[in-house]
């Protein structure tokens, strides 16, 4: 994807593709990923890159060890 917004429309066509053929795992797992894109969106809305799962998850989770940033 080159931008957060087809990463978006992306998971709302394959969720509903996934609808229809009756894949609630696949529908449960795109739901949440497309939640955590519309948040990451909504706090950083000049961004439009598509950002990784890093990226969502150290937004959404910016205490957490891995999203920690040292200065030298």
């Amino acid at each position: 994807m080159t931008s957060i917004n087809e990463h978006i429309r992306k998971d709302q066509i394959e969720i509903e593709t996934a609808k229809a053929v009756g894949n609630e795992a696949k529908v449960r797992h795109l739901e949440e990923e497309l939640k955590s894109l519309e948040e990451y969106k909504s706090h950083h809305p000049e961004d439009d890159h598509d950002p990784n799962s890093l990226e969502v998850y150290c937004d959404l989770n910016p205490e957490a060890p891995e999203c920690r940033v040292y200065d030298d």
